[in-house]
């Protein structure tokens, strides 16, 4: 909270003349009574009891001791101890200034500085092109990695995948099947839980056509696993290319299938087995969990002696662990939740601290054009893939579309909103505030004025002008919190609010054509808003057009 700073020197100074020794900075909130202030404090609540004193009374005491204190119109006591204070215009002035001069790094944080977090999503194994529903997952994953940077944090983005198991195996008899029929093999009966997709045909044509040798003649089982390679290679171009479409780039590509040869799976189960969670039935290998507060035991490797999610999430996590990221954060999707609570227990269960570990699940999506449902299957082919979606509404609207409701809630993607281009929809109405103040200033650039840093800004009082200038200052706060609380979409409903606080100021307060010294201070308070939506929507992920 920008307006802060402004105070806190001289509360600091005054609770040192009435023998309070801080033990950490002094909070402030914004009272949610208007009439109550533009800060609040409950620092007389907190150090009045240690002092025998009623709150109420020491907060007096800090007030008096606070005395005149500049850019401050009034002090006053609420409730039971809080202390309010009122700035005058004088304050918003200063913090434009302060803004004006940081540049292109209006809203950055180095609260982060020093620290680092692993970020972990998208993690769709290489059966197929990432599906419209992979898209929640891309855009809120990438989105948090950017708060993480925006506040300081080191952040390693990790992708975690499986190019073996059950889903592989269909993948490489699907892709097998098609390339028998084009053999000459037209019977060779195709698997009934398949992949049936138009890409199976494609992998399958460029075998035929530049790898024949590879499967024409050669032994069944050399013949799959060629095909299996070749899928996975074409899957996870297509993957790799969908994700920069939506200019998202990972560091780390972890394949779940390295924790078997590196003996990380093995060395799990046997930790586990000599802490006794760990026993046989039925054929199976159990995990104890009810050893560990959780309500029943939990199979982890099934009598066929295929391990299931929980043995090589364990094992992962536990490498996370080691690799020594101050904060571990993992985007799952709702079908996750059974297994989260599991994991956590097996690490914990294994020595390490999962406090840091931070889970964030979003709900499912629905799309929905013309008032019905789109409907989409990986496996049946009825398939409305994610680089399908991004041709038909664009990227920067399929970011936002993603990130814009909380992530705990379900969300309907309507098409026809998306392929507006207008103010209803989300993303047009931020990038048109972005455009339209990008034009103000080309045009002041065609009259030779330029944004100006010395300009007078104290005639700056217009309420529309002090409302604008106040979102702003709230911008670096407002990403602190987003990021803290993994929650994107409260900054998109920030830039709605900065936007429509824009477009207010930009209606009611003439910018070209005003009286000089109030079109120089305008400029200037113009240009910040601008570096502030541009700086929110690449945030976002989002474009920043220059012209709409």
């Amino acid at each position: 909270m920008m307006m802060q700073k402004y105070i806190a020197p001289y509360l600091d100074a005054a609770l040192a003349r009435v023998g309070v020794e801080l033990s950490g900075e002094v909070a402030f909130g914004v009272p949610r009574q208007e009439g109550h202030g533009h800060l609040s404090t409950n620092v007389a609540m907190m150090y009045a009891k240690g002092l025998g004193k009623q709150p109420r009374v020491f907060a007096q005491e800090l007030v008096d001791a606070l005395g005149t204190v500049p850019m401050v119109s009034a002090i006053e006591i609420a409730g039971p101890g809080f202390i309010n204070i009122t700035f005058d215009n004088s304050v918003y002035h200063a913090m434009l200034r302060d803004m004006d001069a940081m540049g292109d790094s209006i809203g950055r944080s180095t609260v982060g500085s020093g620290k680092s977090v692993n970020v972990e999503y998208v993690s769709a194994n290489p059966t197929g092109p990432l599906h419209a529903g992979h898209g929640r997952n891309c855009a809120v994953g990438d989105t948090i990695a950017n708060l993480f940077a925006w506040n300081g944090y080191a952040v390693t983005r990790e992708y975690y995948f499986n190019n073996a198991g059950n889903q592989m195996s269909k993948l490489a008899e699907s892709i097998y099947a098609r390339v028998q029929h084009r053999l000459g093999a037209s019977d060779y009966p195709f698997p009934e839980d398949g992949y049936h997709g138009e890409y199976i045909h494609e992998i399958a044509d460029n075998i035929v056509a530049q790898h024949r040798s590879n499967v024409e003649g050669a032994a069944e089982d050399e013949a799959r696993a060629f095909c299996k390679k070749q899928g996975e290679l074409w899957c996870f171009g297509s993957i790799k290319r969908t994700l920069s479409a939506l200019n998202i780039h990972h560091d780390e590509y972890f394949n779940e299938d390295s924790l078997y040869h590196d003996g990380k799976v093995t060395a799990t189960i046997a930790d586990l087995r000599e802490r006794g969670l760990v026993y046989e039935q039925d054929g199976a290998t159990w995990f104890a969990l009810t050893q560990l507060g959780q309500q029943q035991d939990k199979v982890i490797v099934k009598s066929t002696g295929e391990p299931t999610y929980r043995l090589p999430d364990i094992a992962y996590h536990r490498d996370k662990l080691q690799r020594g990221f101050d904060i571990v954060v993992d985007i799952f999707g709702a079908d996750h939740i059974a297994t989260i609570a599991d994991v956590l227990a097996g690490v914990r269960a294994l020595g390490y601290d999962t406090d840091n570990v931070k889970t964030v699940i979003h709900q499912m999506v629905t799309f929905v054009e013309n008032g019905e449902i789109v409907k989409f299957s990986k496996r049946s082919g009825k398939s409305f893939t994610l680089d399908e979606l991004i041709d038909e509404v664009g990227a920067d609207v399929v970011r936002f579309f993603f990130v814009m409701r909380a992530v705990g809630t379900h969300l309907e993607f309507d098409l026809g909103l998306a392929k507006e281009e207008g103010d209803k929809n989300p993303v047009f109405y931020l990038q048109y505030a972005h455009a339209r103040i990008c034009s103000i200033l080309r045009k002041a650039a065609e009259r030779d004025l330029r944004v100006s840093h010395d300009a007078d800004l104290s005639v700056l009082t217009h309420p529309r002008e002090i409302e604008l200038i106040g979102l702003i200052s709230r911008m670096q706060s407002s990403i602190e919190r987003a990021c803290e609380n993994l929650e994107p979409h409260t900054v998109a409903e920030y830039l709605r609010d900065v936007a429509a606080a824009y477009h207010n100021f930009y209606h009611d307060c003439r910018i070209l054509g005003s009286e000089p010294h109030l079109e120089a201070a305008r400029l200037v308070l113009a240009d910040v808003t601008r570096r502030a939506m541009r700086n929110g929507l690449l945030l976002l992920g989002v474009g920043t057009p220059e012209s709409m």
